[in-house]
């Protein structure tokens, strides 16, 4: 028995024709127009979808997929939005956030999302810090082997902190100097592990992606390694197409 229609993102009509796309459980994809927006979807045959990896690369894949064929302004539904029927979805989603839907699509006309993850190991940026500041090595190598008080510990400790920290914002600021001023807006996420120092999506204008990549690409090689960087080039617009409705 069928559980409704699985729902993957919005375009303005008459969105993305002739795709042969295959959704969620291997299910075609197909359009449906709702209240003058064109809604992408498959048949879901569940009421409620795991996370999984193979589930969410499906609903990704179906969007990056429309956007390879030339369909690229769309507004993507999170991972996992089965609704009932199109009466209610109209109801719920399209009817309240109309204008705020229109709003977003007209943002993000010819432009797109790229992302930057930055992470470094931090046990190894210590070192190069105490190497490069021997007066800093100096104090805590005189500490070692010492029996020390709770201020002598949180003193060495926190110096090392401030500095670490400050190593850390100059390689963020790196980053902002080379790619924030290609950019229309950005967002900074929070940080998914402790080795990440800088999450950000960036919506740039498609044609400035080559520019951006370089400049991407001219930081990693200066620093030869000594960061890992994972670049996004090429994703659906999350950060920058959030529903809020209004009152």
């Amino acid at each position: 028995m069928k559980s409704g229609f699985y729902v993957y993102g919005i375009f303005l009509p008459p969105g993305p024709q002739n795709l042969s796309l295959q959704g969620l459980d291997k299910e075609p994809v197909n359009m449906e127009i709702v209240d003058n927006f064109a809604v992408l979807y498959s048949m879901a045959k569940q009421e409620r979808y795991l996370a999984s990896r193979r589930n969410l690369l499906a609903h990704e894949r179906v969007l990056e997929e429309a956007m390879q064929a030339g369909y690229r302004n769309l507004l993507p539904m999170q991972f996992g939005l089965v609704v009932p029927d199109w009466n209610k979805f109209s109801q719920q989603l399209i009817k309240p956030c109309h204008q705020v839907m229109n709003e977003l699509l007209a943002k993000l006309a010819g432009n797109r999302e790229v992302g930057i993850k930055v992470y470094w190991e931090q046990e190894a940026e210590i070192q190069a810090l105490l190497t490069e500041n021997p007066d800093l090595k100096a104090q805590r190598d005189n500490l070692a082997g010492r029996k020390l008080s709770m201020d002598q510990v949180i003193r060495i400790g926190q110096a090392i902190e401030e500095e670490i920290n400050d190593r850390k914002q100059g390689i963020i600021e790196m980053f902002q100097d080379a790619l924030n001023s290609l950019a229309i807006e950005i967002v900074e996420n929070e940080l998914q592990t402790e080795k990440m120092i800088y999450n950000a999506a960036y919506l740039i204008p498609w044609e400035s992606e080559v520019k951006f990549g370089e400049n991407v690409e001219a930081i990693d090689s200066k620093f030869e390694g000594r960061f890992r960087i994972r670049y996004n080039n090429f994703t659906a617009p999350y950060n920058f197409a959030r529903i809020e409705k209004k009152d």
